[in-house]
């Protein structure tokens, strides 16, 4: 017999937050929402926690964190973007609630610190990719895995060469042929940087090596990911591009709630493509495998360097690949004392790449 689920909503006015809403609002008898979070949209907000019926609000990750300790739940979405999400994410885990993960880079930064910190099965992979990922795991052992195959659009310019890329407008990068998502998640699709984090979260959630945790570029995002098995079998999880399913296996795993997504018609001719990624174009993958090889600190850098270099992309201080360069000049000064992680460090180390990403940035207007 499923259960109620009491949930907190970090992030509810974004993308992931309303639709996560959608889902509850379908479903009353499954969900009841006992806090939200916002990080600037108050009018919202409020019209949310009257809808329903919810008297813990905050606002800001600092106020997210403080509601997350304070509300007894049994689930916690955080759907807050960036790495300020590291907070609430460490929160969530203290207080032993279930943490429905879609704030990725709380993951990447946190690294070991969130990884020590959760039991067992408590983080709950709401990226479409790692719900796939997660689903298709269920098929075996983690001894028989031989490896993860995670799919990726290939964005607005897949096919085309890095020199084409050099005169890319803001615009254009925002023009994601198939999710709807924040600026800064959607230019990270079009670097193919977001499936460079997702390769270092899939290493994270999965503990599978990074040299068995391949990207394949499938531009009709139908088949979200795959999981290959020691005998050859590979595992694939199939659906219309629709984050209210994996949203919905996050606020209740591993049951399904019915009626959430729309399956695919079987009845019409269709045909997926798979194509290998482009290393030269978008060398994106292979630097996140590099940082997160190195692990500590180094994946912090690269998400703030990142961060930094988007906002000024689409400022037109830099060019488009100019994004990755700085991420790369960033990454390549950093160097760590061997010292403890801790989440003080690594606020520390964002900071330094940050500033640094703004000096490079800086002396190239």
């Amino acid at each position: 017999m499923v259960r109620m689920q009491r949930v907190v909503i970090l992030g509810s006015t974004g993308s992931i937050g309303t639709q996560a809403l959608d889902v509850i609002r379908a479903n009353p008898e499954r969900f009841e929402v006992v806090g939200l979070a916002a990080g600037r949209n108050r009018e919202l907000l409020d019209e949310q926690a009257a809808e329903f019926s919810v008297d813990e609000t905050a606002l800001g990750a600092d106020d997210a964190e403080r509601l997350v300790r304070s509300v007894e739940a049994d689930v916690v979405l955080n759907g807050i973007t960036g790495s300020i999400g590291l907070g609430p994410t460490l929160a969530t885990l203290e207080v032993g609630a279930t943490l429905a993960l879609a704030n990725k880079e709380s993951l990447i930064v946190g690294g070991d610190l969130v990884t020590r910190l959760a039991r067992p099965g408590q983080i709950v992979p709401v990226d479409s990719e790692h719900s796939a990922i997660a689903q298709a795991l269920r098929s075996g052992t983690h001894g028989e895995v031989s490896r993860l195959v995670l799919t990726a659009s290939g964005g607005p310019f897949r096919g085309r060469s890095r020199e084409s890329l050099r005169d890319v407008t803001p615009a254009q990068a925002l023009a994601h042929p198939t999710w709807d998502m924040g600026l800064v998640v959607t230019t990270n699709s079009a670097t193919l940087v977001n499936k460079g984090l997702e390769v270092i979260e899939a290493h994270l959630l999965f503990d599978v090596p990074y040299a068995d945790i391949a990207v394949t570029v499938h531009p009709q995002s139908i088949v979200h990911s795959m999981v290959e098995f020691t005998d050859g079998s590979t595992i694939a999880q199939a659906s219309p591009p629709d984050m209210r399913l994996p949203i919905s296996l996050g606020l209740d795993w591993p049951h399904r709630v019915p009626g959430v997504g729309t399956p695919l018609d079987w009845t019409t001719s269709q045909s997926w493509t798979f194509e290998p990624l482009d290393d030269e174009a978008f060398p994106s993958v292979a630097l996140a495998k590099e940082v997160g090889r190195a692990g500590g600190g180094f994946p912090a850098v690269f998400n703030a360097a990142n961060e930094q270099a988007v906002r000024a992309f689409h400022d037109e201080r830099i060019g488009f690949l100019d994004i990755l360069d700085t991420v790369r000049r960033v990454v390549d000064e950093h160097s760590e004392d061997g010292g403890e992680i801790t989440r003080e460090s690594l606020l520390a180390t964002e900071t330094w790449a940050r500033r640094e990403a703004d000096r490079l940035i800086d002396s190239a207007d």
